[in-house]
């Protein structure tokens, strides 16, 4: 495919991450971590689609990824997230007998929030070496993964079909709201909030539905959509353009999704491939409805929704996914590093 980059690494990675680049510059990323999960020796893994100093012309991705350094890991890596102090804490999750998996990590500097599989939720600053905060008995269930909302509030995922919203100010071990979907109990995976409506999230679980949810309105999701086959085990709304969403699953497949407005016509110019319909049926039918209306439409807003797929044909699951810019990148359980410096956002 235009623009997709593989690597083969020889170890299933589990994670993938931009390093940050300004908002304000047109800069594109040129660093990025992965993490490796089930293998005789994991690692942190610092890589570069740089050219090592020499330019690359106009218009022109920078191409094979390079390893830049790499650490070893012990146990798999499950969550990855980028942070400029170094710092690590022994221990933060465990049952009485053994140490627990750390399931999930979100930073909002110099915070840390970490989730894991004992159900406890435990915060600490970059710049101390103590744990701040523990809250015991989070959830009798695993936690999945964890979001900022605000700078004092975080909404967790869990192994029941739960979304916990936190207030961080108050001292209690109980979450401020429960959301869940009605009927089974369907495992989530994933969290992502939208960057500018930070009441506004995207779950995905083991059914590889999409969720979209209104946390200030009801305790159920907004939007439910037909995603995967499979587990979805990332959802990432695009951190400067929330109209574009991302997916990764284990059916082997990354998803772009795009919400489509009359008012934002920018991303309907190109010959893309509408998986779902064609562009003339995407418009909606008042032309002042915003990009958050069509996530929030119920399935009425599968009529203002694309999707493309972003991987040549895939069979072993695509673990996570990062996107920033106009680069994508994601990790496999084929021991591949796909990336994409051409996403149409």
């Amino acid at each position: 495919m235009d623009g997709v980059v593989a690597k083969y690494v020889s170890q299933k990675i589990s994670k993938t991450r931009w390093r940050p680049v300004s908002h304000t510059t047109l800069q594109q990323p040129e660093i990025f971590a992965t993490g490796s999960w089930d293998n005789e020796d994991n690692k942190i893994s610092i890589w570069s689609i740089g050219s090592n100093g020499v330019p690359a012309m106009e218009d022109e991705f920078e191409g094979d990824p390079q390893l830049v350094c790499e650490l070893r890991h012990d146990g798999d890596v499950l969550d990855l997230q980028t942070l400029s102090v170094s710092q690590s804490w022994a221990r933060a999750h465990h049952y009485p007998s053994d140490n627990a998996p750390c399931t999930g990590v979100v930073c909002n500097s110099p915070e840390i929030v970490t989730v894991g599989e004992d159900g406890r939720i435990i915060t600490f600053r970059a710049d101390h070496e103590t744990v701040t905060r523990i809250i015991d008995n989070a959830d009798s269930s695993t936690i999945h993964a964890v979001t900022y909302l605000k700078t004092s509030e975080i909404l967790t995922v869990n192994s029941i079909g739960q979304l916990k919203l936190w207030d961080l100010r108050q001292q209690g071990n109980s979450p401020s709201q429960i959301l869940s979907l009605s009927g089974d109990r369907v495992p989530l995976h994933c969290v992502g909030r939208h960057p500018n409506q930070q009441h506004i999230v995207a779950t995905g679980g083991q059914d590889g539905m999409l969720c979209v949810w209104d946390v200030r309105q009801g305790n159920t999701p907004f939007s439910l959509m037909e995603a995967h086959s499979a587990e979805m085990w990332e959802v990432h709304f695009h951190p400067t353009n929330p109209d574009h969403l991302f997916t990764c699953s284990e059916d082997g497949s990354l998803l772009h999704w795009e919400t489509s407005s009359q008012d934002t016509p920018s991303f309907l110019q190109g010959g893309r491939n509408n998986s779902m319909m064609s562009r003339s049926a995407m418009a909606p039918a008042g032309g002042n409805q915003s990009i958050i209306s069509a996530w929030l439409n119920g399935d009425s807003s599968k009529g203002r929704l694309e999707t493309t797929h972003m991987l040549p044909s895939q069979t072993l699951s695509v673990n996570s996914l990062d996107v920033l810019g106009q680069c994508l990148v994601c990790g496999t359980d084929g021991e591949a590093i796909f990336v994409n410096g051409q996403v149409p956002v």
